[in-house]
């Protein structure tokens, strides 16, 4: 490992800081600048991802028809795109099963959005979180049925969804899963399954979102189409470029790797995004507020969130609804209910959170020096905010966190989230086959658990025996990972627009980390009763500011109101602040150390 950034061997966070280049990184980063005249910072940035002199071009211009692979190289796809071509053809009424997540909408939207444009007549059906549960099931595929469907395609689940797709086969629909989650040896009996992360699919495309696997599902069924003679009757095929806005935002909400064919997808999808051209995007970017071109910040934290809010506390399928709207009157009514429930959501979130840390600081150990994993429940918790508060608690405690909702009858409702390197989606599937719980399973850094509340302590003492020596080799390896220093007066909005070129940033793509080193802080205060904004001075005087989201009544909210006057290491990600016009450079704040 290298020395630690700066000397910082404990944050206030409690983190060592380390320097992402080594030796070898920092000659790539001198080569990248020698051969193709880069920014000394951008170029960092680069050999700090693994990017090397050959890649260059392709890099930092990703093109989408270079980078995409043949759809039928995922297993199962030729099957699905021949059978929903027939359906097309048939005019057959299709029934649409999304998830009630961001990408649940977003890959809802896309395929609704081409059968629209086809004019075949589809249905919706996103199930109510606290009601229905995750997936299909029976009762509301009985209800598809029975209003015409002859078709039943699930998006963003299905995979482990055996009855209730035995129940379509039953009523004569054939069933098409497009998912993306980790897949068990044994699947349902459906007509065909699309998912990557099946234990047979060799296309090494497993880092895929749902709405992505939707995206590449559609192309091979305009390609059965265009040879069926299809589109020359239909006089022109969709433009399926026009949906990389949805398959961006659906790839950041749901935090698969941007690399790839992922890292195209988003980096189109913005350009997309920034054309505005989706009456939903439009009023619900409006109404959160956000300053400037679209970037992932503002798809992962302002639109995801709002969209989120409604399968979480609302009306599950406003979010899909919002996305597919061209009315424009409609769009704002549904923008401006979404960012209601987003506000109701964070104050049920705070409450939560309050306590299961409370929890977590008590199971943990005052020193929290024992506990590798963490396990909160509570009969007082909404079951649709347990996610995010197992969001926090990773971020509080660097371990991977579930946050259970109990129903009061017996039954726990629990959603975990898990730091880099510890596989939580095959833990629980492993708990789930020990009987440990009802059902569960999920990504490796994000995973669902249903059990019995007699269940909680064993799956805790499961997940400890799994992942306990994991997450604390994890947590050993994985301290803060710092690009470089810079001071105040050299952040610019020009070099931060340079940096932006390794963009974009975001799940294994680390957004570049930078060092104020020894800045004063001049002033700091709360910003509603979560954030803490601050102002910071260099040696030579430029003043800059910065905003620590969530940073209130924690180590860093703390270090930066008790330390104006003193000097601090300040280490974030180096963002340019519109709001109310111009460009003012800030960073957003990660950590702070002392020197």
């Amino acid at each position: 490992m290298s020395r630690p950034f700066l000397g910082v061997e404990r944050s206030v966070s409690d983190r060592v800081w380390r320097e992402r280049l080594d030796d070898a990184s920092r000659g790539i980063a001198l080569a990248l600048v020698q051969e193709y005249g880069l920014d000394d910072l951008l170029a960092r940035v680069l050999a700090g991802r693994g990017v090397t002199t050959s890649d260059i071009p392709a890099y930092l211009e990703p093109r989408l028809r270079e980078l995409m692979p043949d759809p039928s190289t995922m297993i199962g796809m030729d099957e699905a795109a021949e059978r929903l071509a027939q359906a097309i053809i048939a005019r057959d009424t299709v029934a649409i099963f999304g998830d009630y997540d961001v990408d649940g909408a977003c890959s809802s939207a896309v395929l609704a959005g081409f059968l629209d444009f086809v004019g075949v007549k589809r249905l919706i059906h996103i199930p109510d979180r606290l009601i229905e549960g995750y997936g299909p099931n029976s009762e509301a595929i009985q209800s598809l049925h029975a209003a015409g469907a002859k078709l039943l395609v699930t998006v963003d689940c299905g995979t482990t969804s055996h009855e209730p797709i035995d129940e379509a086969r039953r009523l004569g629909m054939d069933c098409i899963v497009l998912d993306h989650h980790q897949a068990p040896d044994d699947l349902p009996s459906a007509f065909a399954i699309v998912n990557p992360n099946r234990q047979d699919d060799l296309s090494g495309l497993g880092h895929l979102c749902a709405a992505g696997v939707v995206f590449m599902t559609l192309i091979a069924v305009t390609r059965v189409l265009r040879a069926k003679g299809f589109w020359k009757q239909r006089g022109g095929e969709p433009d399926l470029m026009a949906q990389l806005d949805l398959v961006a935002l659906g790839t950041v909400a749901d935090v698969v790797p941007l690399r790839g064919l992922n890292r195209a997808f988003v980096r189109q999808g913005l350009q997309v995004a920034r054309a505005r051209a989706r009456p939903g995007l439009r009023s619900l970017a409006d109404i959160a507020r956000v300053d400037g071109p679209m970037t992932p910040f503002h798809l992962g934290f302002l639109i995801g969130p709002r969209i989120n809010a409604g399968g979480r506390i609302g009306d599950a399928a406003l979010g899909a609804n919002l996305l597919l709207t061209q009315d424009e009157g409609e769009a704002a009514v549904i923008a401006t209910r979404l960012d209601a429930l987003n506000k109701e959501r964070q104050e049920i979130e705070v409450a939560m959170v309050a306590e299961a840390e409370a929890e977590a600081l008590v199971a943990l150990g005052v020193h929290e020096d024992h506990g590798n994993v963490i396990v909160t429940a509570s009969e007082q918790w909404h079951p649709g905010v347990v996610g995010l508060v197992a969001a926090r608690l990773k971020e509080r405690f660097r371990r991977p966190a579930f946050a259970i909702a109990l129903d009061g009858r017996g039954t726990g409702t629990g959603s975990g989230r898990s730091i880099q390197g510890v596989d939580l989606g095959r833990a629980v599937r492993a708990a789930v086959e020990a009987g440990l719980a009802i059902k569960g399973g999920g990504h490796a850094m994000a995973a669902g658990v249903t059990l019995r509340a007699d269940q909680i302590d064993a799956l805790r003492d499961f997940l400890e025996a799994r992942l306990g020596e994991v997450s604390s080799d994890a947590r050993a390896e994985n301290g803060l990972v710092v690009d470089g220093a810079i001071s105040a007066g050299g952040v610019r909005p020009s070099v931060i627009n340079e940096i932006d070129k390794a963009g974009p940033f975001g799940s294994a793509q680390p957004e570049p980390l930078f060092v104020l080193p020894s800045h004063q802080v001049v002033d700091a205060a709360l910003v509603g009763s979560q954030h803490v904004r601050a102002r910071f001075r260099s040696a030579d005087g430029t003043g800059i500011g910065g905003i620590a989201f969530r940073a209130a009544g924690g180590p860093i909210g703390d270090a930066l109101l008790k330390g104006r006057g003193t000097s601090l290491h300040i280490a974030g990600h180096l963002t340019i602040d519109r709001y109310g016009g111009g460009e003012r450079p800030q960073i957003r704040i990660v950590d702070v150390a002392v020197p």
